[in-house]
């Protein structure tokens, strides 16, 4: 079964840190981009982080310099490393695995980011 699994979030405090994982299972893992996103209650989703096959990351504005993306490809498993936390980055986190052509392209069900002030 093709599929993408999220772990990791929970509820920390403002300053703290979680590290996401996505699990990615069949031929999702070959995907050209691995990416990151979020939304909270209320909110529109919010592109985060993104990794290429070559390696190539790309970062929001609102998450540089304290979010990491990485990838383990033995693990099949790429990662959100979230330092600094704020109570504004509280939301559901999503994974995505998307081919520069847009097609295929899979989403995880997402990992709740809990932060209090």
């Amino acid at each position: 079964q093709v599929q993408l699994v999220e772990s990791g979030g929970g509820s920390v405090q403002t300053g703290g840190s979680l590290r996401l994982s996505c699990a990615a299972s069949g031929t999702i893992w070959q995907s050209d981009r691995m990416m990151w996103y979020r939304q909270g209650q209320g909110k529109q989703r919010e592109f985060l982080a993104s990794l290429t096959r070559a390696g190539s990351t790309n970062y929001a504005d609102s998450v540089k310099g304290r979010f990491t993306i990485s990838r383990d490809n033995a693990k099949s498993t790429v990662y959100l490393q979230m330092d600094s936390l704020k109570p504004e980055d509280t939301g559901l986190y999503r994974c995505r695995a998307v081919a520069d052509s847009g097609i295929p392209d899979f989403w995880g069900q997402g990992t709740q980011v809990t932060v209090s002030s």
